[in-house]
C-alpha cells in the first residue's frame, strides 16, 4: 500500500480508540510507581466517562492485573511489551485512510533508550488491525502539531537537532510533507527548560480549532517567561495552510514547578488530551484552575477538566505524552 497523502485528522475529529500504556517498570519509576497509576488511571476514567474507548497496553503479569483492578470497564486492557508509557513518541501516527504511520525512535536523541519501545508502533497498528507505514526518519509525536487543514506546527529545537536526523530545515519540511501529507510548516525555535525531548511542541503550543492555537503565559515566578513570550509573538506572526492569520489564545502557565532537588521540571498545562467527550488538563498549581476555565469555551460538547500529574511528570511528561489517538 503507497499513500501519496497520509491525511491525519485533528485531535479534535471523532476516535475509534484512545490508545495509552500503563506504568509497568518499577526499575524506572520506583517510589513514583503507584502514584504515576493512580493518576493515569484518573485521566482514563475521565475520558471513558465522556465516552472514550480507551485500550491500554500493560507490560508484564504484575502490571496487568494492576491495570485491570485499577479500571474496571472504564478501559481494555491488554498485554505487551514496551520500555515506557511515552506513546504518543513511540507509538504511530494513525491516518483516516487506515493505516498508521510508524517512524524511527531513538529515545529522544539517545537519552532513554529502553529495550521493546522501537516495537510500539507496529505493536499497536497490529491490535488496530491497520497497515504500518514505514518511514526512515527520526520522529516523535509529541514533536508536531496539525490542524487537520495541511497545517503543521513544531520547533527546530526538536526536529533540526543534530541527535535526530543530519537534514537541514528544507530537508525536514520536504520528508514532512510527503509522510504526511501537510502543505506547510511553521517553526518555533525553543522549548522548555529542562526538557528532554529537546522542546516538543506539545509542551508549548497546540490547535484546538483550524486557526486557533494556544500557547502559555507565563505565571509568577515562571522560569520559562521569555521563551513564552517568544512563542507567542512568533505564532500572532503566522499564517497557516488556508491562508488564515493564526488566531492565538494565551493561558496561564503552571510558573516554577520545582523537582525534589529544587531545579524546575518542565509542567506545562498544553499537555492535555482532546477525547472525544473530555478534554484532561494535567494541573500542577494554583494555575491549573485559571488554565482550565481558560480552555474550557474552546471546546464546547466536551468537559474540560484538570487532574494532577506530578507523579507522570517525574519519568517526564503529562497526558498528551502517554496517549495515541486512533481516527474514527
Amino acid at each position: 500500500m503507497t499513500l501519496t497523502t497520509a491525511r491525519i485528522p485533528p485531535e479534535w475529529a471523532p476516535h475509534k480508540a484512545l490508545w495509552t500504556a500503563w506504568p509497568s517498570a518499577a526499575d524506572l519509576w520506583g517510589e513514583d510507581l503507584e502514584p504515576a497509576r493512580a493518576e493515569v488511571a484518573a485521566m482514563i476514567r475521565a475520558l471513558a466517562d465522556g465516552g472514550e474507548r480507551v485500550r491500554v497496553l500493560a507490560h508484564g503479569r504484575e502490571a496487568e492485573a494492576s491495570a485491570k483492578l485499577a479500571l474496571g470497564k472504564s478501559a481494555e486492557v491488554s498485554p505487551g511489551a514496551f520500555g515506557d508509557i511515552w506513546f504518543r513518541d513511540t507509538g504511530p501516527i494513525f491516518t483516516r485512510d487506515g493505516a498508521a504511520l510508524g517512524f524511527r525512535f531513538n529515545g529522544w536523541g539517545g537519552k532513554y533508550v529502553l529495550p521493546h519501545d522501537e516495537t510500539v508502533a507496529g505493536r499497536l497498528a497490529a491490535a488496530a488491525g491497520v497497515e504500518l507505514i514505514a518511514h526512515d526518519f527520526i520522529l516523535e509525536g509529541g514533536a508536531i502539531e496539525m490542524d487537520g487543514e495541511g497545517t503543521l506546527l513544531t520547533t527546530r529545537q526538536c526536529v533540526l537537532n543534530p541527535n535526530r536526523n543530519a537534514w537541514s530545515e528544507a530537508q525536514a519540511e520536504a520528508a514532512l510533507k510527503r509522510a504526511l501529507g501537510v502543505s506547510k510548516v511553521l517553526w518555533l525555535d525553543d522549548g522548555l527548560m529542562n526538557d528532554h525531548t529537546d522542546g516538543h511542541i506539545d509542551n508549548i503550543a497546540r490547535f484546538v480549532a483550524p486557526g486557533r492555537v494556544v500557547c502559555q503565559a507565563p505565571s509568577g515566578d515562571d522560569p520559562n517567561a521569555t521563551v513564552l513570550d517568544e512563542i507567542a509573538r512568533a505564532l500572532e506572526a503566522m499564517t497557516d495552510a488556508q491562508g488564515r492569520q493564526l488566531e492565538v489564545i494565551r493561558i496561564p502557565s503552571p510558573g516554577f514547578v520545582p523537582d525534589e532537588d529544587g531545579d524546575a521540571v518542565p509542567a506545562s498545562h498544553m499537555n492535555f488530551i482532546i477525547g472525544d467527550g473530555a478534554v484532561v488538563v494535567p494541573v500542577y498549581s494554583e494555575s491549573g484552575d485559571g488554565a482550565v476555565k481558560a480552555l474550557a469555551p474552546l471546546f464546547p460538547g466536551r468537559k474540560v477538566l484538570g487532574l494532577p500529574s506530578h507523579a507522570i511528570l517525574t519519568g517526564g511528561g503529562s497526558f498528551h505524552c502517554i496517549t495515541q489517538q486512533e481516527p474514527a
